[in-house]
């Protein structure tokens, strides 16, 4: 038997490896000629069903009791969840995987700076360090990736180092919504909210572009239920079952171990090596992140997104 106080370590660094398998099954299923819409579509759709009967029979009395503003919040954690996915899928079709994912892990980054500009939280030297780094770290991957040879082989690596910020920002908004209501929800009655919704919404999306969810390849598919019991439901529970036993600095922290994962593995799987400018704007960017995570005090029950 594992000893107790050993076990949520190994629960995060389990959590930390499964979510770094994210980007390389979505590298999978856009290789099959899946969309990235309709990736997201499926992921979120296939955990929102999964979870259905386990909600419907452990907490289906507060989703009966549940009132309509944390509703309507649960709901537009659903948007900002739609939107990362989306925008962070598709960067992946645009960018390397190493680029991809630093710049969508940033987001203890901007939650830090929203409790400042919204919650009217001070702005620690931590934080301001970590900004200022942060910055620094992506001026070099955007120069790195603007050149060669990475945009020789990614068609349009600033593009998708955009679309990654962009779902760094909305994972923010997904964070700070879930801290709103976290301390009013149960977890797995806020995460099948959040789900749902933002299944509906890349579903909407997929019908209003005329994707198809049909015709795939077996590899296909199964990349796709690989992310959603994978990232989606293991390693997004196991990062939320650490916040019982560790600190949220200390988790938010461990999480910047996935850009490393995955640039390992793309490099392992995909032969995605790294220039040097690259590699040096990683190793600011962590340090940034870091530092504001460090810096930024959240809520013990603070919701993460695992990708």
């Amino acid at each position: 038997m594992v000893p107790r106080p050993l076990a949520p370590h190994l629960v995060l660094t389990a959590g930390v490896i499964v979510v770094s398998t994210a980007s390389i099954l979505i590298r999978f299923a856009q290789g099959e000629g899946v969309p990235s819409l309709t990736i997201a579509a499926i992921r979120l759709g296939l955990a929102a069903l999964i979870l259905t009967p386990i909600v419907w029979a452990q907490s289906s009395h507060e989703l009966r009791g549940l009132h309509r503003r944390d509703l309507a919040l649960a709901l537009l954690s659903g948007v900002f969840l739609a939107v990362h996915f989306w925008s962070w899928i598709a960067s992946l079709a645009y960018t390397s995987v190493a680029s991809s994912t630093a710049l969508v892990t940033t987001n203890p980054l901007w939650v830090g700076l929203a409790s400042v500009l919204i919650l009217g939280e001070r702005l620690s030297r931590r934080i301001v360090a970590g900004i200022v780094l942060t910055l620094a770290g992506g001026v070099l991957i955007f120069a790195s990736d603007g050149s060669s040879p990475s945009a020789a082989i990614h068609p349009n690596p600033l593009g998708g180092n955009l679309l990654a910020l962009l779902g760094a920002v909305a994972a923010s908004g997904y964070l700070l919504v879930g801290r709103a209501l976290r301390g009013r929800l149960g977890l797995l009655t806020y995460i099948w909210l959040a789900y749902g919704s933002a299944a509906v919404l890349l579903l909407l999306g997929t019908a209003a572009t005329e994707q198809s969810l049909a015709g795939y390849s077996r590899l296909a598919y199964a990349a796709m239920l690989g992310l959603a019991l994978g990232p989606q439901l293991l390693g997004h529970t196991a990062l939320n079952w650490a916040l019982r036993h560790l600190s949220a600095t200390f988790v938010a922290v461990s999480i910047l171990g996935e850009p490393i994962g995955s640039a390992l593995l793309a490099l392992l799987i995909f032969g995605e090596h790294f220039a040097a400018l690259q590699l040096a704007g990683f190793a600011l960017l962590l340090v940034g992140i870091y530092l504001a995570a460090r810096g930024e005090q959240p809520a013990p029950s603070a919701a993460r997104t695992g990708h």
